[in-house]
């Protein structure tokens, strides 16, 4: 069970940084292609509260689902379908992940995962953030990030539908090249949460 938790953990998040070894190459965008990236950073800004549910495809295939929640900025929760017993939530600058058959929590800053990128207060694809991929192709809008000063712990790609401009999906590629796919559906935005959706949990006794 301790193998599961620390797998499923590094699915979401991401590996465990390593040092970083190459410098960040930024990708060669056309200004139609800028224009896109603009847009969908604006997109993602826009967005303040929302509901959906997702699927997880780890990188042995396995599948899990459940339902996320976001509230922009700075806080997410995922909860798992059961038979996992496995709940994430973003808040206070932080992730904290429990698996509550076990009772076991772990904590990590938010800014050293993927999904801190999503839950910044002022999302930039510039500075410490750096495009190294997009691609415009079948309805959909693909953009690769990875962070500038250490490209080597891994990217994150969004996906995005088109029309109208909207997240499906994102993939977290770790600094071994293993892939996890988080995919969006069912989504509800304008909509109201409860504030303890995104209390942290605690440690079991």
């Amino acid at each position: 069970m301790m193998k599961r938790f620390a797998f499923l953990l590094a699915c979401v998040l991401s590996a465990a940084p390593v040092a970083a070894v190459a410098q960040a190459v930024p990708a060669q965008l056309r200004p139609a292609e800028a224009g896109w990236v603009s847009r969908v950073q604006d997109s993602l800004n826009a967005i303040t509260v929302s509901k959906s549910r997702f699927q997880q495809i780890a990188p042995d295939g396995k599948r899990t689902t459940g339902t996320a929640w976001l509230s922009r900025p700075g806080k997410m929760r995922f909860d798992y379908d059961k038979p996992s017993p496995l709940l994430l939530v973003a808040n206070d600058g932080k992730i904290v992940y429990q698996d509550r058959d076990l009772g076991q929590v772990t904590t990590i800053p938010l800014d050293r995962t993927p999904l801190g990128l999503l839950l910044r207060p002022n999302l930039r694809f510039s500075g410490d953030v750096t495009v190294t991929g997009f691609k415009h192709d079948n309805g959909l809008v693909q953009i690769t990030l990875v962070r500038t000063a250490n490209p080597s712990e891994g990217s994150l790609t969004l996906i995005l539908n088109e029309q109208p401009l909207t997240l499906r999906s994102w993939v977290v590629q770790d600094a071994q090249g293993r892939e996890t796919q988080i995919d969006l559906f069912d989504t509800q935005t304008g909509i109201s949460l409860v504030p303890h959706l995104f209390d942290l949990p605690k440690e079991q006794n």
